[in-house]
């Protein structure tokens, strides 16, 4: 299964120059609004610590890459248009947006925090936009959409809850479209202290207050606090960090990582997305322009905010947002390698909980029927099949019709 991760915000927040710089895409990045007339996919990397030297072997990645010690696991990112006012109403793009938007595992919510857009997105004087009341904007566009759907189906709920489905079920399969499993309607309904209310007895302000924190609960959200780089911006960084202190914010020059991701295709410097610093290569092969930009990023913006944040954000977003765990499996536990003797070909992204059993899944259903246990390579440990995996884990699998199948 492949991560899906949405670039939600205003237009003109710099949300298509943070798809670019993250996916080295080459999409239309203009001041006019609505740029992005259709969402744009493209693959980016979450990066974490490859267990090759560790183990004291050089690795093989099948579908991923490993470059200096970081395996490269591939995401689906998708930059979305941007929203309007009333968009959960239809307006501009937003049954488009709504409906690409419900089949992402995450949201990245780009805000220009140097505010140089206006409320409606347009372009203005750096430090007269507000991008905390931007960032509240697309929020309650969100909420409104998730309310609509409980409001425009109340009849029908209403029908299956008297006819004996259960209120959480019909919940659930009422949302399900847009990825809400059962277990985010009952955190939602107790939070909002529902769990005991009849559904026909739900006012409107509490079925809002419903469609908030299931929208929290299904889309975990990161802001990325875009254009820092900006003289200001940090103030506006600071106002993000305070007023929403329960989402995570980044603070992020998108337009620098695309500048150093495009000096590095060059050969220009050395830079892996997401390091802290990078080196030049080609000095000579540079223009006065082009070193004084790479001299403002190691400056102004490393020098200050460590890096740009662009792949930090998508970090961030896979390993602590969706809690996601880099699992090794092999097959053949002396060599670590699979049937093919690729060493550490393959790694797996599973949830936080997630157990030997849901390996065996993700890797062939037929493996995980005849399921045996598991061994745990850094501890030569025999694991049962409910044993729920760490991050970094390497495993080889016991089946009884495979056996060490990994």
């Amino acid at each position: 299964m492949v991560i899906k991760i949405g670039i939600i915000g205003k237009t003109n927040t710099g949300k298509t120059t943070f798809f670019n710089s993250a996916t080295l895409a080459s999409t239309e990045i203009s001041s006019y609004p609505f740029t992005t007339k259709k969402p744009q996919n493209g693959t980016a990397q979450a990066i974490t610590l490859c267990v090759h030297m560790e183990f004291k072997v050089q690795c093989e990645p099948n579908h991923s890459k490993c470059a200096d010690g970081w395996r490269y696991i591939p995401i689906e990112l998708i930059d979305l248009p941007g929203l309007i006012k009333d968009a959960w109403k239809g307006k501009g793009l937003g049954n488009q947006f709504l409906s690409i938007a419900a089949q992402s595992d995450a949201l990245l919510h780009v805000v220009d925090c140097s505010g140089s857009i206006d409320a409606s997105g347009k372009i203005t004087e750096p430090g007269s936009g507000d991008p905390v009341s931007d960032f509240a904007d697309i929020e309650e566009e969100l909420v409104m959409w998730y309310q609509k759907i409980l409001e425009g189906n109340r009849d029908k709920l209403s029908k299956n809850i008297r006819d004996g489905t259960d209120q959480v079920d019909a919940l659930t399969e009422l949302y399900q479209g847009i990825g809400v499993k059962k277990s985010h309607v009952i955190q939602a309904l107790k939070t909002t202290g529902l769990e005991d209310t009849p559904f026909d007895e739900f006012e409107m302000g509490q079925t809002k207050e419903l469609a908030k924190i299931l929208r929290k609960i299904s889309k975990p959200t990161l802001i990325v606090a875009n254009k820092i780089d900006v003289p200001g911006a940090d103030k506006n960084f600071n106002r993000l960090r305070e007023r929403y202190n329960e989402v995570i914010t980044v603070p992020a020059s998108a337009d620098s990582e695309l500048t150093l991701r495009r000096a590095e295709q060059q050969d220009l410097i050395k830079y892996s997305p997401g390091s802290e610093q990078f080196d030049v290569v080609k000095p000579e092969e540079l223009n006065d322009k082009q070193t004084n930009a790479l001299n403002f990023i190691k400056q102004d913006i490393m020098g200050e905010y460590m890096r740009t944040g662009v792949q930090f954000a998508i970090n961030v977003t896979v390993f602590k947002l969706l809690k996601m765990n880099a699992i090794f499996p092999v097959a053949d536990e002396t060599n670590m390698s699979d049937k093919k003797g690729r060493v550490l070909p393959d790694l797996f992204l599973l949830k936080d909980g997630a157990t030997v059993k849901n390996l065996a899944n993700e890797i062939h259903t037929d493996l995980s029927k005849g399921l045996l246990h598991a061994k745990d390579l850094r501890y030569n440990l025999r694991l049962p099949t409910h044993y729920q995996l760490r991050d970094r884990d390497v495993i080889s699998l016991v089946s009884a019709t495979k056996k060490s199948t990994g």
